[in-house]
């Protein structure tokens, strides 16, 4: 659509996971789209940036997407970046716990949930009660998939909109063991939030989506370049490539007149165009305005600004040698969860490990040096391979608001379309249903590309 003084059908502001999709679905459907990115680089919250030591180019953190991310393999594949990712075609995590033990999950490739089912009963970490105990959670997913689906008999909510994950596992009769190994692991990994603060609907929405139709729907999938090569470069060449322009380190401000958007502020230029996305964090919603939001957005703002953050830390050691036998290991109980050998990205000739630790908030206070000692004391512990590796480069990236609070009575989340007339919101944040994850972003990226569609359909006939 096209008026009088109009620069562009859409304006984008915000290059992440939900600007970059909602951007590249606009633009393949002929709209005129600009995406403005404050940061000097694409991405967001997930983006790389060149070490100065190996030159390497390592992301702010290890993202870890699941065969369930549906609507982000179809970005991916949108923009030609679909190989890009690799994605196993069932669950098969490795993990050793607290004692040292090595234990594999392996889920053979059988119909959902039986697929669960066979790997749980066939998982040596467990007992009998242990295995007995997977069995409550049949009833309860498949209550959470229909609701998913907007099934009319479903009378009762599969989880209280203030209980916790833990009280829910309880509920549901999961064991200790069960929630040492499994369960509290996943929800560290999916909500970014200890499983005893995180409210539970959010998860079991997650483990619904995850038993699936597919047994690949469980799958770990993994990023097998750096974020800048995965998704970004890609969405900008194809953004570019069908009209559209992407600029980085620009700062844009919203205008508005009332209750009308008048223009958008990028640095010295002035852009017009009837449909604006916000596609920035929460914390970051109010200050695109500068005058301070119009009326039709205050309850939004004030929500987005009540709402807590959680954060991320991520350590990466380089070593002399390789230490692990996959791509990733599983370390329940410690303060490092999670640790992902990076030959996958960058080949055999590096052995570099990014350690991560979900919902970090207790050691974020602590010194880059502290944060690197716990990493490699726990790495040793766990593996007697790196006992006598040398480390030869470590680094922290600390996400201090890597993902908003998931634990009850935090503000409502927001939908895509808002008060101000032409003006969308997206972002993980907005009400998805699904944790601050790469899917929920780019779910919420699709949505308001379909809304700013809608809006701009006058001036393009047929579409």
């Amino acid at each position: 659509m096209t008026g009088d003084g109009w620069t562009h059908d859409v304006i984008v502001i915000g290059g992440g996971f939900a600007g970059l999709s909602a951007a590249s679905m606009l633009a393949e459907r002929g709209r005129k789209v600009v995406v403005l990115e404050a940061r000097p680089r694409l991405g967001g919250r997930a983006s790389s940036f060149r070490d100065g030591v190996t030159g390497e180019l390592v992301d702010n953190g290890q993202h870890v997407l699941f065969g369930c991310y549906r609507e982000t393999r179809r970005f991916l594949t949108r923009i030609g970046a679909a190989d890009r990712l690799r994605l196993q075609p069932q669950l098969d995590v490795t993990s050793v716990d607290q004692s040292g033990r090595r234990t594999r999950l392996f889920c053979p490739p059988l119909y959902p949930p039986l697929n669960l089912l066979a790997g749980l009963l066939e998982w040596d970490a467990l007992d009998f009660r242990d295995r007995c105990a997977c069995f409550r959670l049949v009833a309860p997913l498949r209550r959470a998939r229909r609701e998913m689906r907007g099934d009319a008999g479903v009378r009762a909510a599969s989880a209280g909109a203030d209980e916790t994950v833990t009280t829910w596992l309880v509920r549901h009769g999961q064991t200790r063991r069960l929630r040492e190994l499994l369960w509290e692991p996943l929800a560290l990994a999916a909500l970014n939030q200890s499983p005893d603060v995180a409210a539970a609907p959010t998860f079991v929405r997650a483990l619904a989506l995850m038993s699936g139709t597919s047994p690949s729907d469980s799958g770990v999938a993994l990023p097998a370049r750096p974020l800048e090569e995965f998704f970004a470069s890609p969405a900008r060449a194809f953004i570019e490539a069908h009209g559209g322009e992407v600029r980085t380190g620009v700062t844009a401000r919203v205008r508005t007149d009332g209750e009308q958007l008048r223009e958008v502020e990028a640095d010295a230029d002035l852009l017009c165009g009837p449909v604006v996305i916000a596609a920035v964090p929460w914390f970051a919603l109010t200050e695109l305005f500068r005058s301070g939001p119009p009326p039709a957005l205050g309850s939004i703002c004030d929500a987005a600004d009540a709402t807590d953050s959680s954060p991320i830390a991520t350590v990466n050691l380089w070593l002399d040698r390789p230490v692990i036998d996959g791509p990733f290991l599983g370390l329940p109980g410690r303060t490092m969860q999670w640790v992902f050998d990076k030959r996958l990205v960058f080949g055999d000739a590096t052995s570099h490990l990014s350690l991560v630790a979900s919902g970090a908030a207790a050691i974020t206070r602590l010194s880059n040096s502290a944060i690197i000692e716990l990493a490699t004391e726990e790495l040793r512990a766990a593996l007697p391979a790196a006992g006598d590796a040398v480390v030869t480069r470590a680094t922290v990236v600390r996400e201090p608001r890597a993902t908003f609070s998931l634990a009850p009575g935090q503000p409502a989340r927001p939908g895509v379309e808002t008060g101000l007339s032409g003006f969308l919101l997206t972002g993980d944040w907005i009400d998805t249903g699904l944790p601050g994850t790469i899917e929920s972003a780019v779910v919420s990226g699709h949505l308001a590309a379909g809304a700013a569609l809608e809006l701009t359909r006058l001036g393009h006939p047929g579409q």
